[in-house]
């Protein structure tokens, strides 16, 4: 393109350096620029931008030098534009060439979540799926994407957040999150998940960590049970923080899921798989077995693997699956899960294979 040249050392073609420029497509050098002064443009594409760039502050016809200063009452916080911003509502800057909002002498200065009105000279909090980090400054930046704000008045784009209530629920495995995860959620939301696996098969759940308020009297709030009804089969409730896994079959064979949130503190959620597997009844007695002993929470290492994403869907693979076992090696399975795990889980399997050994 114009103002780069091809270098074959590098393979790819590079900005022109600043008192050079190129103005035709595909050539190996950059021509230098008259009365060089290796003060231009990087890339300049003629001979009208070797002069380089304005800078902030300033503004010329084309954005180029020869340049002016923004005059007093207006201001320019780029590089190489062709105008200046009213400072607004009659207001002066405190000199010339200024380049911020900030040299604008308000009647008050706005503290970071607002924004100043130079029609009503006054601060104003930034409304909701705003916010704005820096002092003095006369607007306020749209949270990205889908984002939003709990609050007015926000300070960080960390405070938008996702409320769409997020997870994917298949036949077989799959998982819930909490909105905006792994991000703090946002206030006020209430999200509802159904579980329903196909015939003949249960629902094994691993909450491997949550983070919900302590402080907030138990506000913010995640239950699982057989329906809506509050009086249907609850298989798991709480309002607490726990950082320790654990693992639990459901009490009915289908599951309603419900988070909610008040508009008090928050914080990161949680991120909670599951998987079904075939209702045999040897097979349901294996699952529960191995859930309810407390050897699979003892040590750290195993806490871990409940942890772990991609050990949690091996281990999901075979218990959906169980003839996708023989996909893993000894060895692979050596690798991924510590010793004192395979151990534990090869004596239960042992014993469901030969239960008269």
């Amino acid at each position: 393109n114009v103002g780069t040249y091809y270098s074959g050392e590098q393979d790819q073609c590079i900005p022109c350096s600043p008192g050079t420029y190129q103005d035709t497509k595909g050539q190996l050098s950059c021509e230098p620029c008259p009365n060089n002064d290796g003060q231009g443009s990087l890339g300049a594409r003629n001979v009208s931008e070797c002069a380089g760039q304005c800078y902030p502050g300033q503004f010329s016809h084309d954005g180029f030098r020869p340049c002016k200063p923004c005059p007093f009452g207006t201001y320019q916080p780029e590089a190489g534009r062709m105008l200046c911003f009213p400072c607004g509502g009659g207001l002066m800057t405190k000199y010339e060439s200024a380049v911020s909002f900030h040299d604008c002498e308000t009647k008050v200065h706005c503290s970071p979540g607002h924004y100043y009105n130079s029609t009503t000279h006054r601060c104003i909090r930034c409304p909701l799926g705003t916010y704005q980090p820096e002092f003095g400054q006369n607007y306020c930046i749209t949270c990205p994407g889908n984002t939003t704000t709990d609050f007015d008045g926000s300070t960080n784009v960390t405070h938008c957040k996702n409320q769409q209530c997020g997870g994917e629920l298949g036949d077989y495995t799959g998982y819930i999150e909490s909105p905006n995860y792994p991000g703090d959620y946002p206030a006020n939301v209430e999200c509802t998940w159904n579980i329903n696996p196909p015939p003949k098969r249960r629902i094994l759940i691993v909450v491997p960590e949550i983070f919900l308020p302590i402080e907030d009297e138990c506000g913010d709030v995640l239950v699982m049970r057989k329906s809506a009804s509050p009086t249907s089969i609850t298989t798991y409730e709480t309002c607490q923080t726990y950082e320790r896994p654990i693992a639990f079959t459901s009490r009915s064979r289908k599951l309603w899921i419900q988070f909610k949130s008040n508009e008090g503190n928050s914080r990161k959620g949680f991120q909670v798989p599951y998987v079904t597997y075939d209702v045999k009844e040897d097979y349901q007695q294996l699952i529960e077995d191995i859930v309810r002993d407390g050897r699979l929470y003892a040590s750290e290492n195993h806490q871990e693997i409940l942890k772990d994403k991609k050990l949690i869907k091996a281990l999901f693979d075979v218990l959906a699956h169980p003839q996708n076992y023989f996909k893993y090696t000894a060895q692979e399975s050596k690798e991924m899960f510590p010793r004192s795990f395979i151990k534990l889980l090869r004596s239960k399997v042992s014993r469901f294979l030969r239960p008269y050994k």
